[in-house]
């Protein structure tokens, strides 16, 4: 009878693990700085403009007026891009890929009013931020439903 119970049960690890959910949070924010801090070292490379944390944090640097502005949003997005690949591999879990897309870019909201000393305003650093948590949280939900569709082999 003990073998059916261990048989029996769900196909996921389902305890609630806070310690592993940190750890996610934390990796997850880790590596979509740290890609996000690269790719505008890039961008910024090829604009010929300095390297700052304004460009990462302070919201009057996102705009169209110029190449330099225009090179940060170009970074953003592709960073939602990577994002969601991070999210397929560090998460990996559908249900959860709104939420934790939703804690970096609350995360990011926060960092950017501690850094500026006031709240976002601008229209372009809403619009922006908004547009890449959807196509990470709808990227990184594609992604992870592709694998959790996938057969799950049987044999040995």
């Amino acid at each position: 009878m003990s073998k059916i119970k261990k048989l029996s049960g769900s196909f996921r690890y389902t305890q609630w693990d806070p310690c592993l959910i940190v750890s996610q949070i934390v990796a997850m924010q880790f590596l979509l700085y740290l890609t996000l801090c690269l790719l505008i070292a890039v961008m910024q490379d090829l604009t010929g403009s300095t390297r700052t944390l304004d460009h990462i944090f302070q919201y009057h640097e996102i705009h169209v007026r110029d190449l330099e502005g225009r090179s940060v949003i170009i970074a953003f997005g592709i960073n939602a891009v990577i994002g969601a690949f991070l999210l397929w591999n560090v998460v990996g879990r559908t249900k959860l890929c709104l939420d934790f897309s939703c804690t970096f870019h609350g995360l990011h909201l926060l960092a950017c009013w501690i850094y500026n000393g006031t709240f976002p305003t601008t229209f372009s650093w809403w619009t922006l931020n908004i547009a890449c948590a959807a196509v990470t949280c709808v990227m990184g939900e594609f992604l992870c439903i592709r694998s959790e569709l996938q057969a799950i082999p049987l044999a040995g």
